[in-house]
């Protein structure tokens, strides 16, 4: 692996125990960052795979109203839209002791993503660097929003990328926003949720490619990855 990329693998027998164990360690590491901090931020993706974390998170016991959430991406549709991961993660996340946190969108009313990015960058300033990170990753090795082959992905990867990227694969009918390879990579405390044997063999095969071809390369520094078949 290149550079000063460390990842830590933790394998589970199954995938209720992973949820579980994940829940426990972001909560165990927000705990720890508002020991130092007046407030948190807490990025976490869209889609099926952290519900059951989210489940088992909503219900911890911590100081929710100085926790600020994110998502690490999102599709350029309203919030109420039923594919907007902001709403998964407020009605999965923000709930139970959770419903104290504060939500920070990655979507304003704009016709294109572009024309709000101003506005939502000068909220999301404020949160960096992320205190506690989690993602997910599609067997094409991509994450957040970050999509190999698609453009734009190359700025999103650079050294000096903007907080956000609109990206628009191909294969979706709206536009994306996503955290920029810089602004994930440097969350403070990083995690990886995988599950199945295809991911596992995707994630081997991104240790040995460019971050073009696997974005997943990008923010992988210091990442603890967890994963059950």
């Amino acid at each position: 692996m290149e550079g000063n990329q460390s990842v830590n693998i933790v394998e589970y027998a199954d995938r209720e125990m992973a949820a579980i164990d994940v829940a426990n360690m972001l909560a165990g590491a927000l705990k720890s960052c508002l020991l130092r901090q007046d407030r948190v931020s807490l990025a976490v993706p869209g889609g099926t795979t952290p519900g059951p974390i989210f489940d088992t998170l909503s219900a911890v016991d911590l100081d929710w109203h100085r926790v600020h959430v994110l998502p690490t991406d999102e599709r350029w549709v309203p919030q109420d839209d039923a594919r907007s991961n902001g709403g998964l993660i407020r009605a999965r996340l923000l709930t139970g002791r959770a419903a104290a946190a504060t939500y920070v969108p990655l979507y304003a009313v704009a016709e294109r993503p572009e024309d709000a990015f101003a506005e939502l960058e000068a909220k999301l300033e404020t949160e960096l660097p992320i205190s506690v990170l989690l993602l997910g990753m599609g067997a094409d090795m991509h994450t957040a929003s970050l999509f190999p082959g698609v453009a734009g992905l190359e700025r999103a990867l650079a050294p000096d990328a903007p907080i956000l990227a609109a990206l628009r694969p191909d294969t979706v009918p709206e536009p994306r926003v996503t955290l920029s390879a810089r602004v994930l990579n440097g969350a403070l405390a990083k995690h990886l949720v995988i599950f199945g044997a295809d991911k596992r063999a995707a994630l081997e095969r991104a240790m040995d490619l460019p971050p073009l071809d696997a974005p997943i390369r990008a923010v992988m520094d210091e990442m603890t990855v967890h994963w059950a078949e």
